[in-house]
């Protein structure tokens, strides 16, 4: 089955040339110019995959990427942003999107990326129907995952985890007390290949994410450790 792709941008130009380049590698696509037929669109047109450009009029594009996170959890969102300032890429991920693209950028790495996300889609579809050695619901701390309905609880509060979250701490759990690596999480969680591997700040913000989320203290965090020019320790 073909992949559906929603693209969000309010410039002519640039939405008008990602539809036509990614109509030629067969995908199906739909356009948004703006926040309110952003969320529409993605509610009518369920797309696998969303292009997203934070400086969007009617709702921001951070706004958009958190109704649709929260809507549709299976969808992965690609921020497209001129701004190069640090805070704007972690207040995009904490709002739930996957990796971000700035501006300037190749069409034909971001094709890559889109590539990527979409084949391990397709890869963890039927791992989703087979026995895994990992139980649906675990407990550590005070926090306890549920990975089939995507629920999180922090001392018995929900807390709000999009499904990339879920994801990598499912994949530490199963090398719980292992390092892993920033270029394995890359690779296993994104789908990312060494030929298209992008900045590892995608990763480390995502934990800064989830630190806030889990840690009872981000300073000195006990769960999630750092590991000096390695990547990290999932510590439960």
């Amino acid at each position: 089955m073909e992949n559906k792709i929603l693209i969000v941008e309010d410039e002519e130009i640039i939405r008008l040339g990602l539809q036509d380049n990614f109509e030629l590698e067969n995908y199906i696509v739909e356009t948004a110019s703006d926040g309110e037929e952003a969320i529409a669109k993605a509610d009518s047109f369920k797309p696998d995959l969303v292009i997203l450009d934070l400086m969007i009029p009617k709702r921001s594009g951070f706004e958009v990427c958190r109704v649709i996170r929260k809507k549709h959890p299976r969808c992965f969102i690609i921020m497209l942003t001129a701004k190069t300032e640090e805070t704007s890429k972690v207040a995009g991920l904490e709002m739930g999107a996957d990796d971000y693209v700035t501006k300037p950028f190749s069409i034909l790495e971001l094709l890559a990326r889109v590539k990527a996300f979409l084949r391990r889609s397709a890869e963890l579809k039927p791992q989703a129907e087979a026995p895994s050695n990992i139980p649906d619901v675990i407990q550590f701390a005070d926090i306890q995952l549920d990975f089939k309905k995507y629920e999180a609880l922090k001392n018995g509060e929900p807390i709000e985890m999009s499904a990339r979250e879920f994801q990598i701490l499912k994949y530490f759990w199963g090398r719980r007390g292992e390092v892993v690596l920033r270029e394995d999480l890359l690779q296993d969680i994104w789908g990312y290949t060494p030929e298209n591997m992008p900045s590892t700040r995608t990763i480390d913000n995502h934990i800064v994410n989830l630190r806030k989320k889990l840690e009872d203290d981000q300073a000195n965090p006990r769960i999630i450790l750092s590991i000096r020019g390695a990547g990290y320790k999932f510590d439960a």
